[in-house]
């Protein structure tokens, strides 16, 4: 195998403290005699920007360098180029990367983008954008939308925490119409995955696959800040569908209603409101694997 063309898309924002991450899997892919070229984001969007200015030709791999919000830019820049996806993971959470089992040390890192298998997986689409791991609606969305950014830099995943808190005392909880393949159900909340992970390590969808053509539902209804913790605890254990007001639904198409413009997140970013329609992406997305 010749040695692969990789462009790297580097969010500095999410890098921080885990620069000297950066560089070494940087110095172990020239190392490796990959041609290496970096680009560094500017700000929100940006990202995407980069990868929609990506000749295909050119590379054999675009390297998603920060968290999931980048790599969502990145997926969406791509759209329509033959061209595979990595990960450098360096966010808070890095969904996709904990689901293909990805080892963030720079040997490991550097080794998947270097020589690792190219997979073909299968993406949605929030409202027409594409998002590789889940998309919500209800609480989690709503917690998305209120955290702060200064408080997320400075505690990470905790960030969530202390906003899911606030939440399950403000938030009204109210049910949204939800249909799966024409059959319509009333939960809470809702979060259609495409894999098994949510927030990070939790197993929220435990037969999900980003290689399946279609979505595991996870459709919630209880209420209060009560169930807030139970939902929390179960998560955190694998274990969220088996409370009896949880319910987990397969399906090619999901359309949401309830109060126009409620937020709608996906890969951990607010991308949309309601009304919302999310559905497979018709054509699939090569992903680097770990080696």
């Amino acid at each position: 195998m010749s040695a692969r063309r990789i462009l790297v898309i580097f969010n500095p924002a999410a890098g921080g403290a885990r620069r000297p991450r950066f560089d070494s899997v940087v110095a172990r892919l020239k190392a490796a005699s990959c041609r290496v070229d970096v680009v560094e984001t500017a700000g929100p969007g940006h990202a995407e920007t980069l990868a929609r200015n990506v000749t295909p030709a050119a590379y054999d791999v675009v390297a998603a360098c920060g968290g999931d919000g980048t790599v969502n830019e990145v997926i969406n820049g791509l759209e329509g180029k033959d061209v595979a996806l990595g990960i450098i993971p360096l966010g808070t959470a890095n969904v996709l990367a904990e689901e293909i089992g990805l080892v963030r040390t720079p040997e490991k890192i550097a080794a998947a983008l270097s020589h690792g298998p190219i997979r073909t997986v299968h993406v949605g689409r929030a409202n027409g954008r594409r998002f590789t791991m889940m998309a919500g609606v209800g609480f989690d969305a709503v917690v998305v939308s209120r955290v702060s950014l200064k408080l997320k830099k400075l505690l990470g995943p905790l960030a969530y925490v202390w906003e899911s808190m606030r939440q399950a005392v403000q938030y009204g909880f109210q049910a949204h119409e939800v249909t799966i393949d024409g059959v319509a159900y009333r939960p809470v909340s809702m979060v259609a995955c495409k894999g098994r992970r949510y927030g990070g390590p939790f197993i929220a969808a435990p037969d999900a696959s980003l290689g399946e053509d279609k979505f595991h539902v996870v459709l919630m209804n209880g209420r209060g800040w009560l169930s807030v913790i139970r939902y929390a605890l179960a998560l955190a254990f694998g274990k969220i569908t088996a409370w009896g007001d949880v319910q987990l639904v397969a399906g090619r198409e999901v359309i949401v209603r309830g109060s126009a413009g409620q937020p709608v997140q996906a890969d951990g970013d607010i991308v949309a409101t309601l009304p919302l329609r999310i559905a497979l992406d018709p054509h699939p997305v090569r992903l680097v694997y770990p080696a």
